[in-house]
């Protein structure tokens, strides 16, 4: 009986160790990811800020292209060079 109860304590022992390593790695690096974020934030959000603006120009000018472009209807019977001065009646 005191060979499994020996054995048992080992494993359990030994089992107990890798969980303790585990979880301070895990808090090592939950650390050294926030101090990372922490001092490199200010490039992080300028990153982020030209990423936006650059998209949002995108977005505008091929927006207001394709909104230029299809909202100008077609005049029937006008030929390009556009449509002729009235003349006057007198």
């Amino acid at each position: 009986m005191r060979d499994i109860y020996g054995s048992l304590k080992g494993i359990m022992q030994k089992l107990i160790n890798v969980l303790a390593v585990g979880s301070f790695l895990v808090s090592a690096a939950i650390v050294a990811g926030g101090t990372y974020v922490y001092l490199e934030k200010d490039n992080i959000i300028k990153s982020v800020k030209e990423n936006i603006a650059g998209e949002i120009q995108d977005i505008v000018g091929d927006s207001l292209v394709n909104g230029l472009n299809s909202g100008v209807p077609e005049v029937p019977g006008v030929e390009s060079g556009g449509t002729p001065i009235p003349s006057l009646p007198f």
